[in-house]
């Protein structure tokens, strides 16, 4: 758990490496930030050592700026990935507080809000390539409520993934099913869960 994590938002992480490779290409970032926690889920483009160093340079800017607004954050991950193979990546911000989350993105990291009872939610996000071409971004606000579940997957988890998640269940075991049921087999797949607690 990272230092300083918000209790309330329990979290979980699943992965997979590509056949035959030493290193993934996706990469999830749980940072506590000044609101409460930020998950990001990034995939470096293809796979191997390239895709994961992409990756990995997205998420040293995310970890050193996380408190930056989310526009200036995208920027910052943009310019650092200029060299590299380039990547995707979706952020939430959850904020425990006001009981809201925020999200974004640049390319296909798909995001869900599974919540009991109703249709799972996915930000705005639009097409693009930190490092190559980066679109404004479109920050959309949710209010929370307990028992929400968030689910982000890259591109090796098949997009539809939301029947596997159970908000009743906890967070890594949310992260298991998905990666276990919906991985396709041919990339690198990494799920990431954050299950709401507050009461």
């Amino acid at each position: 758990m990272s230092e300083g994590w918000p209790p309330a938002l329990e979290r979980g992480e699943a992965g997979l490496t590509h056949e035959g490779e030493g290193r993934t290409g996706d990469v999830a970032v749980f940072a506590p930030c000044r609101r409460g926690g930020l998950v990001a889920v990034i995939d470096g483009l293809g796979h191997g050592g390239f895709a994961a160093d992409a990756a990995e340079a997205a998420a040293t800017v995310v970890r050193a700026q996380v408190d930056d607004p989310p526009h200036d954050l995208l920027e910052a991950c943009h310019r650092a990935l200029r060299h590299t193979r380039g990547a995707v990546m979706t952020l939430v911000w959850l904020d425990v507080a006001s009981r809201s989350l925020e999200w974004t993105g640049v390319g296909n990291v798909e995001a869900r809000l599974v919540r009991s009872g109703t249709r799972p939610s996915s930000p705005v996000v639009l097409g693009g390539v930190l490092g190559m071409n980066l679109p404004r971004a479109r920050l959309t606000t949710v209010a929370l409520e307990p028992g929400d579940t968030i689910v982000l997957a890259t591109d090796g988890v098949a997009a539809d993934f939301s029947e596997a998640v159970d908000s009743g269940r906890p967070a890594q075991e949310v992260a298991e099913r998905v990666l276990e049921r919906h991985a396709k087999g041919n990339d690198d797949a990494l799920v990431a869960v954050v299950r709401f607690l507050a009461q």
